[in-house]
């Protein structure tokens, strides 16, 4: 069977981590969409891992897939695989022939557009992630299949490295290096296609996959970032390039829809909201100057005070540059909208903890627009940003002892807590499967498994 593990909001709602906790019931993980810009932690023997494109179950000795409906940085690839076989352990990594693969004039265009974009640029982590969907979609992609012919591959540079070198000279007048020099590009990817060849390493992906499940094998299905920057789903046009919703399950791993729908769909909420980069969000606590549009300093004290609690309990800035992120109160009109759009047939809600010790807890229950009340998100980011959260407030609950509440289980969550999360099941209409109550594995209240 297969189980679809998919972000609810906006990205960063603890997928990895759901991906390990139920990752020792399934044979493979494989990862749908997205590239080396969905970072995911998971902590196994109490070692911490870091990973931005091999597949989270790979640290537990179960194979990764890198299906079709990823772009693939070989770089990256190669650099994980060699640092977790440093630290002793021996990831079985497959990658979809399909896959299209992020060149570096993909990552030189990336940042370039990003700055001409200005007001509408996306928040792009630089990693050549959506100039290499325009060339998939474009039809002028290199595949990793490609890699593995080095005639195929030389024509393809040829065709398509003159197309770049002239964007990036003739447009936006910046002077080119080696990133778009063809033999230099021919000679590098050739002798990652040799690599991938050796260590065999290459799938058709959805003959791969459906032949595991038809041998009775039990498939988990990994996609990165969240529903709410879906490319047709999302806040466009400050969204991914690329299917987070469980449609892209299908779509990026070549299984039929039907295969994927007869699964469980497990749906990650974190417990309040929290985002990098500009545009709407109805109900931001505070605010972040350069992120949060028209942000005023001297707003409400209490609000900011609230931002940083949250944000220090979290952990939410930025592991690079330490920059604050936004944060808000749950927004049930988005998550609505995430349960319609994947079908979630469980919840997985984290970051419980994080909450804990407020005297009161807010959720953005409904919006009101032009004088109406919605339940869901409008079709459009810019009304989206017309609308004001209508707030429903909880009692607060006690900061416990989060790894005793794991292990005695749900009953022995907080009681006020538990009407969260129960009010959240209630209307997203999926049953809790799992709670997250600190960052270890073993701070996970487990209440089903989906493999059951």
């Amino acid at each position: 069977m297969t189980v679809t593990i998919v972000g609810s909001q906006l990205g960063d709602e603890g997928k990895g981590g759901v991906v390990d906790l139920y990752g020792d019931a399934a044979d493979v993980v494989a990862r749908y969409q997205g590239g080396d810009n969905a970072g995911h932690t998971v902590v196994h023997d109490g070692t911490e891992y870091k990973l931005s494109l091999v597949p989270s179950g790979a640290v537990r000795g179960k194979i990764g897939v890198l299906g079709n409906g990823c772009v693939v940085n070989p770089e990256t690839l190669f650099d994980e695989i060699d640092t977790l076989r440093q630290r002793g352990l021996e990831p079985d990594v497959r990658v979809a022939e399909r896959a299209h693969v992020i060149l570096p004039y993909h990552r030189a265009l990336d940042g370039i557009e990003e700055d001409e974009k200005e007001d509408l640029a996306a928040g792009t982590t630089g990693r050549g992630i959506g100039p290499t969907y325009e060339d998939k979609a474009g039809r002028r992609g290199v595949r990793v299949g490609d890699l593995l012919e080095p005639d195929v591959l030389r024509e393809r540079l040829e065709y398509v490295v003159p197309q770049k070198r002239a964007l990036a000279e003739d447009v936006f007048g910046v002077n080119v290096a080696e990133a778009f020099d063809v033999d230099h590009l021919y000679e590098t990817y050739r002798e990652y296609g040799e690599r991938l060849a050796d260590e065999g390493m290459t799938v058709d992906c959805g003959t791969f996959l459906q032949e595991r499940i038809d041998a009775g094998e039990n498939v988990m299905l990994e996609g990165a970032q969240g529903t709410s920057i879906d490319i047709d789903h999302g806040i466009y046009p400050y969204v991914t390039s690329s299917n987070p919703t469980a449609g892209g399950a299908s779509v990026g791993t070549g299984l039929g829809p039907t295969v994927v729908g007869r699964g469980e769909v497990i749906g990650i909420v974190k417990g309040y909201l929290s985002r990098v980069g500009t545009g709407p969000l109805p109900t931001e606590l505070g605010g972040v100057e350069g992120q949060t549009p028209g942000y005023d300093s001297d707003g409400s004290a209490d609000e900011e005070e609230l931002a940083t609690y949250i944000r220090d309990e979290g952990g939410e800035y930025g592991t690079v540059t330490g920059r604050p992120r936004r944060v808000g109160w749950l927004d049930m009109p988005m998550l609505r909208h995430a349960a319609r759009a994947n079908g979630f047939t469980g919840l997985a809600i984290n970051h419980v903890d994080v909450l804990a010790g407020l005297d009161e807890v807010k959720v953005g229950h409904a919006y009101e627009y032009d004088g109406e009340t919605r339940l869901t998100m409008p079709a459009t980011t810019e009304k989206w940003g017309r609308c004001e959260a209508i707030y429903r407030t909880f009692d607060g609950w006690p900061d416990v002892d989060w790894e005793t509440v794991a292990a005695e289980g749900y009953d022995a969550i907080p009681e006020n807590a538990r009407a969260y999360l129960e009010y959240v099941s209630t209307e997203l209409d999926a049953p809790i499967y799992a709670v997250g109550v600190g960052p270890g594995r073993g701070e996970t209240v487990v209440v089903e498994n989906p493999y059951d």
